[in-house]
């Protein structure tokens, strides 16, 4: 049963990286390279879409590798885990604190009503999310560690 849990832990991190990495960068470099208002209606839209889906995938991200921590508490790579779990505490935290916020204004921008600065918010998003990318890759780097 453990190793089931480690397996679909490790998988699920592993996916919820791999989507905010595209963000990152792919999707937001496409957004922003499209002419006129599209790319600010495309941020809008993916921020309505991921802002639904993502609050789901991080707190199932770290109610695994916590349930993943104390199930293995005896087993090799506890420690390792347990890391893992902290940094997805990490990850969390800074979403509601720092990126929520802006992508609840952007998520209701429309080129009639978004603010002068709407692109100096995005771009702050961005230097945040690049930070809670790298936050998410050493969490899942550790969960892969650990079940070796």
């Amino acid at each position: 049963m453990l190793s089931t849990l480690e397996v679909v832990t490790t998988v699920v991190v592993g996916l919820m990286v791999g989507v905010e990495f595209s963000v990152a960068f792919i999707m937001n470099r496409i957004l922003d390279a499209l002419p006129e208002d599209s790319g600010q209606l495309g941020h809008a839209h993916g921020g309505r879409m991921l802002g639904a889906l993502m609050p789901f995938w991080y707190v199932g991200s770290l109610v695994l590798s916590t349930i993943w921590a104390a199930a293995g508490r005896h087993h090799h790579g506890t420690g390792l885990v347990v890391t893992a779990a902290g940094l997805l505490i990490v990850s969390v935290v800074m979403s509601v604190l720092l990126l929520v916020p802006i992508n609840n204004r952007n998520k209701t921008w429309t080129p009639d009503n978004r603010p002068a600065d709407w692109k100096q918010q995005l771009h702050r998003w961005n230097r945040y999310h690049y930070v809670r990318v790298a936050v998410l890759i050493a969490a899942f780097t550790l969960l892969v560690g650990a079940l070796t």
